[in-house]
């Protein structure tokens, strides 16, 4: 439960945030739609709607599914004489009744309403959101504090490890699993088991992140890019058995001509150095919280 509430305060918060990467709209560049007393006009939404924005007191709709709004004239004629004198409005064709706003998780897209009386049979009952309807939005990127992080990378370590972990590998006495990986915005999460199978201890030099070319030709050839945790819960340098550990990075892609190494290096001259190959489809794998 306080998962699924964090995850609605978090989508909460990107939206009362999000802004406009594009030209200011105007009303007379907004295209028409055109809408008829009586007939309900279905606008059909390519993603989930946030909300619909209904400039006057005209126009009613609501949201019957996640990916359709529901538009009408609106029908005084359940009103007091009062109420549907102050409210009365006479239309002619071609008249502007208002602006419909319709958000999505990725765009904004706006409209003119035109009246069209009911003698007109070409009047439309539905649309789809076109592509050219759409202005961008983009969402502020959350950013969390180590304190924050720090959190989360608790209630993950707090779960079992997984029994049939994504990756493992087995090498000198020593093995190196992946049990899991976590997404959480735009933050990826791995959670990592180390195994020490042998009567000697394992002292931590390093753990080396890096993405590299699946197949080396020549040494010349091999393109290394290193990839530096932004977090790890525990900065912890020697364990004699087992030792978990949670790893946080920014969100990073790779292609299929390349993986993602890590590298375990004993801290000696001749140290025990283990390697392991991870693919995107297993970072693909992720789960939310």
């Amino acid at each position: 439960m306080r998962a699924i509430l964090y995850t609605i305060l978090l989508t909460a918060t990107q939206f009362l945030t999000a802004q406009t990467a594009t030209r200011d709209q105007i009303v007379s560049s907004l295209p028409e739609i055109e809408i008829s007393e009586g007939i309900n006009l279905h606008i059909i939404s390519p993603e989930p709607i946030q909300y619909v924005d209904l400039s006057t007191q005209q126009l009613t709709g609501d949201l019957p599914t996640t990916q359709i709004a529901r538009i009408k004239i609106t029908d005084h004629s359940d009103s007091g004489q009062e109420e549907k004198q102050k409210n009365s409005v006479s239309f002619f064709n071609g008249s502007n009744i208002g602006i419909i706003t319709v958000v999505g998780q990725s765009f904004i897209a706006q409209y003119k309403a035109v009246y069209r009386n009911q003698d007109n049979l070409n009047t439309i009952t539905n649309i789809h959101i076109q592509p050219e309807e759409m202005q961008p939005i983009e969402f502020d990127k959350m950013i969390f504090s180590n304190l924050e992080l720090r959190k989360f990378a608790m209630d993950i370590i707090q779960k079992k490890s997984e029994k049939n972990p994504i990756r493992k590998e087995t090498n000198l006495g020593l093995s190196v699993q992946i049990n899991n990986v976590y997404v959480l915005s735009d933050y990826i999460f791995l959670d990592m088991t180390f195994k020490n199978n042998s009567n000697l201890s394992y002292d931590i030099e390093g753990l080396k992140f890096s993405i590299e070319d699946k197949k080396i030709y020549k040494a010349t050839n091999n393109q290394s890019i290193d990839m530096t945790p932004l977090f790890q819960l525990n900065a912890q340098k020697h364990f004699r058995k087992n030792f978990r550990n949670i790893y946080v990075f920014k969100k990073f892609t790779y292609p299929n001509s390349k993986v993602m190494m890590i590298r375990l290096i004993e801290e000696q001259l001749s140290g025990r150095t283990i390697e392991m190959k991870v693919n995107y489809s297993e970072i693909l794998k992720a789960d939310t919280f």
